[in-house]
């Protein structure tokens, strides 16, 4: 697997596959497992992967969460079930993603002017 965003785009088209059953708790799961699994053989987390650990933070900001709670358990909090809440999560992820590609551009444009 060359990139963790790639990883999570063949998730959301088969989660099933990836996690066994349609479940936020599952997804937590694999991704917990393959941050552990990097550490384990000793390999650096890449930029995305990086990026992706302000993500947790993100959610708790985007629904004004200030416990200790993981992604996966606020996310649910936030959906009818746990296959709606793997489906938020995607849709939220976007959001993330598309929210920190508008930062870096704004960066870039006040480096330029």
């Amino acid at each position: 697997m060359n990139n963790l965003y790639n990883l999570l785009q063949k998730i959301k088209k088969r989660p099933a596959m990836y996690l066994g059953r349609n479940s936020i708790f599952s997804l937590q799961a694999f991704l917990d497992g393959y941050y552990f699994a990097r550490r384990e053989i000793g390999i650096n987390l890449t930029e995305e992967e990086v990026e992706f650990q302000n993500f947790l933070q993100w959610i708790r900001h985007r629904f004004n969460v200030e416990t200790g709670q993981l992604w996966s358990s606020i996310i649910l909090f936030h959906s009818a079930d746990e296959k709606s809440a793997v489906d938020r999560f995607f849709t939220l992820f976007e959001e993330f993603n598309q929210q920190h590609k508008n930062q870096e551009i704004e960066k870039i444009d006040q480096v330029v002017t």
